[in-house]
């Protein structure tokens, strides 16, 4: 990565995510970026300013009142090509949201007006579920904010299963950099600008009686990233989603399925005026001939249950000729020839090939190693990723087609 010649303003606000943070000025400076970081008092309270000035060669900003930088938060505001806030508290969020400006941190972030930010939430998994965190988050989003994360992870307060988890210094560097790299979110020489997507994501259940339902293990995050990555360049993405313990990404039109026959349903009604349909769920292939209306207790013994196929979502859709159509096949045993198989049966532009064996891809994680084939015979693999890195590399090469 290279940040030569770029001018960077590091937000530190007070999370214990902070001692991630020093990575971050320390990466962006070895990368040849001028880096100021400016710190709130809470920030101050976790991470001494001595420390980030040592990591970046500058002073350390941290109040509106030192003297000679009356104007400091205006020129931070103007100057930088970039200000990523890292780690984003719900608070920072809350007040940036309200366009207040108590401190210098905040000051500058309302006089960047139009200009790049990059966010990286990070806070108590209920605190970025709550309603109003979401609704700060969609305030900011539609202002041109652009956002990196959180993850799933362990908190400062034990293990968690929800969103909440700052991203890594490398993940936000990477998202930094594809942001200094392309247009703005908006911008008609983004290709994805204006474009309807649809994306589809997570698991589908299908029920044997009220309590029981056939599935996977798929969590959806694969679906989600692509579905931020689409919309922070610009594109009007509707996200069609199984199950999951996902938060709804904020900002984005999103339609909650369970069954098979339900995505199929919604994929349809939304395909009709699509630019591009990319269909990273995993659906269940297979469902009861019938559904038992009451559960059957264990104690009647052994269960035969006779199963019948769901329907094909790819294969039964009406769509438009112009529309870009990306498929997913996840397999466990020669992988290229199935997934070039599925793209001639389906009539697919581009299909996403992983292993399903493979550790640190597939279900469950928040990596994946993918291989992008297209029907030009284009062929690109990619390394082990975050997911929403792979998001981004996908987008890349599926551009080409818009």
């Amino acid at each position: 990565m290279s940040f030569t010649d770029r001018h960077v303003v590091l937000g530190v606000s007070g999370g214990i995510a902070c001692y991630k943070s020093c990575t971050l000025a320390r990466r962006l400076t070895e990368a040849g970026a001028t880096v100021d970081v400016v710190l709130t008092a809470a920030a101050a309270e976790f991470v001494r300013p001595l420390t980030f000035e040592a990591l970046t060669g500058r002073p350390v900003l941290t109040s509106l009142w030192e003297p000679g930088r009356a104007l400091a938060h205006i020129d931070l505001a103007k100057d930088p090509d970039l200000v990523i806030v890292a780690p984003a508290t719900g608070n920072i969020l809350a007040r940036a949201a309200m366009g207040m400006a108590d401190d210098l941190l905040t000051a500058l972030l309302l006089a960047r007006a139009d200009r790049l930010v990059l966010a990286a939430p990070a806070m108590n998994d209920a605190m970025y579920a709550n309603p109003a965190t979401t609704a700060n988050i969609k305030t900011l989003t539609a202002r041109g904010w652009h956002f990196v994360g959180p993850e799933i992870g362990a908190l400062a307060e034990g293990p968690s299963e929800r969103p909440g988890r700052m991203s890594e210094p490398e993940t936000i560097l990477a998202a930094a950099e594809r942001l200094l790299g392309k247009p703005p979110q908006g911008n008609p020489k983004s290709k994805w600008s204006g474009k309807r997507v649809v994306v589809t994501a997570g698991p589908t259940r299908e029920h044997l009686d009220p309590v029981r339902v056939l599935t996977n293990p798929s969590s959806g995050r694969m679906g989600y990233a692509l579905a931020e990555a689409a919309s922070s360049r610009g594109a009007n993405v509707v996200l069609v989603t199984g199950p999951t313990e996902l938060a709804p990404p904020p900002g984005l039109a999103t339609k909650h399925v369970e069954t098979t026959e339900e995505m199929q349903r919604a994929v349809q009604a939304l395909v009709k005026d699509a630019d591009a349909l990319i269909m990273s769920a995993a659906p269940a292939d297979y469902r009861p001939t019938q559904l038992a209306d009451k559960k059957r207790p264990r104690a009647n013994g052994p269960l035969t249950v006779e199963l019948e196929a769901t329907p094909d979502i790819l294969t039964s859709l009406e769509r438009p000729k112009r529309m870009v159509v990306v498929g997913f096949a996840l397999e466990t045993g020669n992988g290229l020839a199935k997934a070039r198989s599925k793209m001639q049966n389906k009539a697919l532009d581009f299909v996403i090939l992983n292993d399903a064996l493979e550790p640190g891809a597939g279900f469950e994680v928040t990596t994946n190693r993918v291989t992008i084939l297209g029907r030009n015979g284009k062929q690109v693999d990619l390394p082990l990723l975050p997911k929403r890195d792979v998001a981004e590399r996908i987008l890349d090469v599926v551009e080409e087609a818009l």
